[in-house]
């Protein structure tokens, strides 16, 4: 098994500031966070994770990357053994050209290193009006910008004439240093229904980003791959991202992992504003978002779908939670949240040091099988967990 290691650059605290658009200085500075979260991210690599991967977000406390590649630029000049990944670059946001060079020009920073590019087309109504982005094109910019990599990476000189981007005849300096691999490892996160089907054609891997029951995810991973099987491709096994929370005491992590997943969750519901039905109704792609939309749950409720499936425990109960997502999904690398919320950044560091001393030997160690249902092959035999990621 592999392990990777994501943040959240999330000002939590700040929301209530944010929405009543005030100027007042904020509870906590963003600079803060940034301190705390590159200081973080700076054990990734001596505590023996295998990985590094970024979330592509703007505009508000949720996610203050500030743009994937750039930030991938900064910890690929921080780092010299780690692989890195991005969870998810955001293509319709995005002017093709742009991408393709910062993705070549990281690729050869790497020197060999792996990049592994997870893609998707966005659902927050406030980034896309921040780049002055119909939501309704988000689709069609997606699919155009990711034909226009893949010609990148295959084609010396090319060209594209689209609907949403026409580009003359060029190329792309400095040549990709492993164009065949980044194009091997290139993923796709996905959150409705209609969006499985469309990156399984288009011969992608999965990157299971939490946002469903680890049971939803195990039938996702066998029509995924009944689809790669329809076409000719052999079945591939999931990156999928998990939230941990590693103490010496069930209590104290469960503590943690509840009350800091409750304000993850929330920060997100803050983000995506799913709760604007009517919007999405009225928004070409993402009529599915409305029509899943149910009643507000409450934060028990919350806490049991989002929390208690996730990594978290004593070092033998995190192992053993892992190890059953899994059977569940196939996943053959996981990629770990161990801050979220509010939660102190002492704690964090606790919880990610306790992990790699007593869990990441464990998993490095273990095989990661596709059992044959998940491989496509088979049908499913029903779930296994009710479990929620």
């Amino acid at each position: 098994m592999k392990v990777g290691v994501f943040f959240n650059w999330q000002n939590h605290l700040d929301w209530d500031r944010y929405r009543a658009k005030g100027t007042e200085p904020p509870i906590v500075a963003d600079a803060t966070i940034y301190d705390e979260e590159l200081h973080l991210a700076g054990l990734v690599e001596p505590l023996g994770f295998d990985s590094y991967w970024a979330i592509d977000h703007y505009v508000t406390p949720y996610g203050m990357t500030g743009g994937v590649m750039q930030h991938l630029s900064n910890i690929a000049g921080r780092t010299s053994r780690i692989d890195l990944g991005t969870m998810v670059l955001v293509l319709p946001w995005y002017d093709p050209m742009k991408v393709v060079h910062q993705i070549s020009a990281l690729d050869n920073m790497l020197q060999g290193r792996r990049l592994t590019l997870g893609v998707g087309r966005g659902a927050a109504i406030r980034e896309f009006d921040g780049f002055r982005i119909p939501m309704s094109d988000a689709r069609g910019r997606y699919e155009e910008c990711l034909a226009i990599m893949k010609l990148a990476m295959t084609q010396e000189w090319f060209s594209f004439d689209g609907e949403f981007f026409t580009i003359p005849e060029t190329t792309v300096r400095p040549h990709f240093r492993n164009p065949e691999r980044l194009l091997a490892d290139m993923k796709s996160g996905w959150a409705s229904p209609a969006s499985l089907p469309l990156a399984a054609n288009a011969g992608l891997g999965m990157l299971l980003t939490n946002q469903k029951s680890w049971a939803d995810y195990r039938k996702d991973v066998g029509d995924f791959n009944r689809i790669r099987s329809e076409n000719g491709w052999a079945a591939t096994q999931p990156t999928v991202v998990v939230r941990a929370a590693c103490l010496e005491s069930s209590q104290e992590a469960w503590d943690a992992m509840s009350t800091y997943t409750l304000e993850g969750q929330r920060s997100s519901a803050n983000h995506y504003q799913l709760d604007d039905t009517e919007r999405l109704l009225n928004t070409k792609g993402y009529e599915q978002y409305a029509q899943r939309r149910k009643a507000d749950p409450t934060d028990e409720q919350i806490v049991e779908a989002a929390a208690r499936p996730q990594a978290w425990g004593t070092p033998d109960e995190v192992y053993d939670r892992l190890r059953l997502i899994q059977q569940l999904t196939g996943a053959n690398e996981f990629v770990l949240s161990f801050r979220y919320g509010t939660m102190p950044v002492e704690l964090a560091e606790r919880s990610m040091r306790l992990f790699a001393e007593e869990v990441l030997p464990r998993l490095h160690k273990d095989d990661a099988p596709l059992d044959v249902e998940l491989s496509g092959r088979a049908p499913m035999a029903g779930t296994l967990d009710p479990g929620h990621g």
